[in-house]
């Protein structure tokens, strides 16, 4: 018997069948149906279409809700200026979305990053194309998705969960829907012309939708295909660090940079499909199949060089503020010219099959299987040149003036010394103007060539990992009707998941077939000059890297035989998990206040196992491997409970108590062993700060776990207005932190090779110290995290009929947490990474006689990140975060009057309108890491539906 009544719309949108799909809310919403199926004032509401029809169905989604939920309906973000379901997510309540590459691709939830959050599709987990776990949301089009519900509070039945969240990406029920017809075309141009000569700044994206029913509406079909074709421009400037000053004490000046500008393109196709087929009653079953083709090509043309400390000493500082060098100048540095290229390409493939049977009236039964499968590569070529190869005399120097600014460093001429015109391919030689190459040291390829040292041998780089991921699961379940005091229905299943992950951590040192002299750039790869003076450093040499690399062009030597961190990097990882889930579902009155919600509870078994290699250099200086193995087997028991009280007519109290987990990262489960040593001052007898290093994973790392309580209060006083505040708790029980420990390394010792150049020490002297530290990931860091989220819809029209059509969609989160220490006093002051402290939203909307108009503005505060560093792994890295501000207008002819074109509607759109600056900073705000600006973006749309 349900207490809850909900309104009208809410009972047309439920009889429409836009809010199935749900675990729980599928049964309830049919029993509703059926109740509500004879009413004869259903039939006489009227439906609410555009902005405000997409509001009012995701408000309904959130008020049936049995649990503290977030949700998106298929208008929200088809019409939103977004071209990701990232940045619709982005605007939700405690919902936070980061850029990459000029994209909205990663998501916070409550202040956790994609990797503690679980991501899933219709209900059943979904792989990512990223390193880890985590989803990058830009990948999916937002064209076959209906509905998105992001679980704040976890419910049992609910197989993916994260201590972040769950984000649930729903696709149509044909059989649940409107038959329909659409073909949606999209102009997109940036506002910054292409600033490499090889790109354009212009693209489109084209998509077909079909919804039709068949066989007396028994078999239903959906079909979305869809392509894009999305361009990038970026200003990127990097800045090494910053370190003492030896010219001005007590102070820190910029030690060196890579200064480029970056063109891309995204091209995406992309092919979803439900078939649903009820032959009786009792029975009904369906398909769902995702196949994405994803293909991200870039350049990055520019400038590297060291500065002053890192590139020389002989600098002049002629400002300094504060304890850091703002101004000054440097005699010079062999400029390195970088036309580098990167390819990205991966494609997922995932089908699923659903069996839903009737026993009876009150028992259901249900199962569910799924296979997925990930494969991505990506080739990033390094493609170096200057004035002339390492080594060889006269050579000229680029000397500089600096200065520091908001965007970083601003370059300018030197007073003194002329500058070096790096656009002339007569003067640019296609050579590595520095010695960067000395782990080439040990191939006799390059050995016995008199004047020319080995370290000169390195022209270019070329990093090639690839992943490969697969994912497949079982899921059997049992739903019922019962009478057991507050309860009313009960669920209880088994599930099974297999998950298998591979990267192999490919890469090679370049070498041009003219070395050891040097030689030009082939006339056939020249494109022209790409311009730095956004940075003041004027233009250089543009030239086609990737194809003089893929023409055979460099001769290749393997970094895995170089590198330990190569082949210390190359694992394969294995997850079973089976998970034993019961859930009783409330439904009665407490007095005169109806309560539902529910009591659950999940036993998840996991056996995980991994393999790698150790990698130590070898008496011949190659990179010797050891294959090793580890794993774990263990067992959690997550509770939850969710309750929901109606203290008013649609005036909700909602508390939930529950354990949530996430599963290690699973770049930390490598089981690697890795010997590092830095040539450094013989005399150095601290173990902390000596030569010698290693690293390893640790295969046996249980889940990050959590304890958390959330109560909050809603109020929905219009169909599509509501305004909440919601209050939660976590306390991190098991979070992940960097362990050490003190190791002898006396065995990996080579006489000759372990030693100093330094001419303070006499030759060929051992290290003073054969201990070093040992970095490794543990188990057992504890933390909390607090937050506050504030929410409202308010349609102006409830209030005025003049207003009628306008309103106001905003959203503030407030955010405290941190870790605690550990015995030793680590990791109290690591970050969380993704937490930021404050984050808002706001949404204009003004939709009537077919005029619509939005305006939408995010802002986040500074967080933790990631950036790929050397051998595009992952490390951590400060975001001072980001204030972005979209907007809309278009016009639908339903409204129009004018028969012939009926079904057109006409978007015009506008992306990052005020240019807004990604800055990445070392601690003092006037230390920029890197500094990234995009420009704005522009897209025509055009969406016909066939009548």
């Amino acid at each position: 018997m349900l207490k809850f009544k909900p309104s009208k719309l809410t009972m047309a949108l439920l009889s429409s069948g836009l809010l199935l799909s749900a675990p729980v809310y599928a049964q309830e919403a049919e029993e509703q149906n059926q109740d509500v199926a004879s009413e004869e004032e259903v039939g006489q509401i009227v439906t609410i279409t555009g902005i405000r029809g997409s509001l009012a169905r995701a408000q309904a989604i959130k008020s049936d809700a049995n649990n503290i939920v977030e949700a998106l309906s298929a208008e929200d973000i088809g019409k939103l200026p977004d071209t990701s379901i990232a940045e619709s997510l982005a605007r939700l309540p405690g919902v936070s979305g980061e850029r990459r590459n000029g994209r909205t691709s990663g998501l916070s939830i409550r202040g956790l990053n994609e990797n503690y959050i679980a991501t899933s599709l219709n209900g059943r987990e979904l792989l990512g194309m990223g390193d880890n776990r985590g989803v990058e949301y830009d990948l999916y089009p937002t064209e076959f998705i209906k509905d998105i519900v992001v679980y704040k509070t976890p419910q049992a039945d609910v197989m993916n969960q994260g201590i972040g969240g769950t984000v649930d990406m729903r696709t149509v029920s044909p059989l649940s829907s409107d038959p329909t017809m659409t073909l949606n075309y999209t102009y997109e141009q940036n506002e910054k012309d292409a600033f490499n000569p090889d790109f354009d700044n212009s693209g489109d994206r084209l998509a077909f939708n079909f919804t039709d029913k068949f066989a007396d509406d028994t078999l239903g079909l959906a079909l979305v295909v869809a392509t894009q074709e999305s361009t990038r421009q970026e200003i990127n400037s990097r800045i090494w660090g910053y370190p003492a000053s030896g010219v001005a004490p007590g102070a820190n000046v910029f030690g060196g940079h890579d200064s480029f500008i970056r063109s891309a393109v995204l091209d995406r196709t992309s092919v979803a499909t439900v078939v649903e087929y009820a032959p009786s009653e009792k029975l009904k079953m369906q398909v769902d199949a995702l196949y994405i083709d994803f293909d991200e090509s870039d350049v990055r043309r520019g400038i590297e060089e060291g500065g002053p400390e890192w590139g020389t000493g002989n600098y002049v500082a002629t400002e300094v503020e504060n304890g850091l060098v703002t101004a000054g100048n440097y005699d010079g540095f062999h400029s390195v010219i970088r036309n580098d290229a990167r390819s990205q390409l991966a494609e997922l493939t995932t089908v699923a099959f659903n069996l839903e049977y009737y026993i009876n009236d009150e028992m259901t039964f249900e199962l569910d299987f799924s296979t997925g499968e990930v494969e991505k590569s990506i080739t990033d070529i390094e493609s170096y040149s200057g004035v002339g190869r390492a080594g060889i005399a006269n050579r000229p120097l680029t000397a500089r003036s600096f200065e520091m600014t908001p965007q970083g460093v601003f370059f300018s001429a030197h007073p003194t010394v002329p500058l070096v015109d790096l656009s002339d391919p007569n003067v640019v030689r296609l050579a590595g103007p520095q010695a960067w190459g000395g782990s080439l040291a040990p191939v006799p390829a390059f050995q016995g060539v008199p004047g020319f040292a080995p370290n000169t041998a390195q022209d270019g780089f070329v990093n090639a990992p690839e992943f490969d991921e697969s994912l497949d699961t079982l899921r059997l379940e049992l739903q019922g009707d019962i009478e057991w005091g507050i309860f009313n229905s009960y669920q209880v299943g088994l599930n099974y998941s297999d998950r298998q992950k591979t990267k192999i951590n490919e890469g090679a040192y370049l070498t041009a077939p003219t070395w050891p002299n040097d030689g030009p750039i082939p006339s056939q790869y020249l494109l022209g000059t790409t311009d730095l003076s956004v940075f003041g450093l004027g233009s250089i040499v543009a030239y086609d890297s990737l194809s003089l690399y893929n023409s055979g062009f460099y001769t290749e030597t393997a970094a895995s035989g170089l590198e330990n961190g190569r082949l210390g990097d190359t694992y394969s990882i294995s997850e079973e998990l089976i998970t034993l889930f019961a859930q009783l579902n409330i439904d009665t009155d407490w007095g005169d206040v109806p309560v539902r919600g529910n009591l659950g509870i999940q036993f998840v078994d996991a056996d995980q196992s991994a393999q790698g290699f150790d990698t130590v250099t070898g008496p011949d200086l190659f990179t010797q491997a050891t294959p090793t193995s580890g794993g774990a087997s263990y067992s959690d028991v997550l509770p939850s409970l969710n309750l929901s009280f109606e203290i008013q007519d649609d005036q909700f109290i909602r508390t939930a108590f529950a354990t949530v987990l996430s599963r290690p990262r699973m770049d930390d489960m490598r089981p690697n062993n890795q010997v590092g040593f830095q040539f450094n001052d013989n005399n150095i007898l601290d173990p902390q700060v000596g030569p010698w290093s290693g690293s390893a994973g640790n295969a046996e790392l249980k889940p990050l776990e959590a304890d958390q309580f959330d109560l909050g209060y809603e109020n929905y006083f219009a169909d599509d207005g509501y305004f909440a505040f919601n209050f939660f708790y976590k306390d991190l029980k098991n979070w992940h932190r960097s362990g050490a420990f003190i190791a002898d390394f006396t065995p990996f010792y080579i006489p000759g090779y372990h030693q100093t150049s330094d001419n303070t020490n006499p030759p060929n002297q051992p290290p003073a110290t054969f201990q070093g530290v040992v970095t490794f990931r543990e188990d057992g860091l504890t933390g909390s995290i607090t937050g506050q989220e504030f929410q409202a819809s308010i349609p102006f029209g409830t209030f005025s009929d003049v207003m009628d059509g306008f309103g106001i969609v905003v959203s503030a989160t407030f955010l405290e947490g941190d870790f605690d220490a550990d015995q030793d006093g680590n990791g109290e002051n690591d970050p969380i990474p993704g937490l930021s402290k404050e984050n808002y939203s706001f949404t204009a909307y003004y939709e009537n006689s077919g005029w619509e108009f939005r305006v939408s503005g995010t802002k986040r505060k500074d967080f933790q990140t990631e950036t790929r560093g050397i051998s595009l792994s992952l490390v951590p890295q400060e975001d001072l975060g980001a204030e972005l501000w979209d907007a809309q207008i278009g016009y639908n002819f339903d409204e129009s009057g004018i028969e012939a074109l009926k079904g057109l509607r006409i978007t015009l759109q506008g992306q990052n309108l005020t240019d807004e600056e990604t800055i990445k900073i070392d601690g003092d705000p006037r230390q920029i890491t890197e500094f990234q600006s995009y420009g704005a973006n522009y897209l025509l749309g055009f969406n016909y539906e066939f009548q």
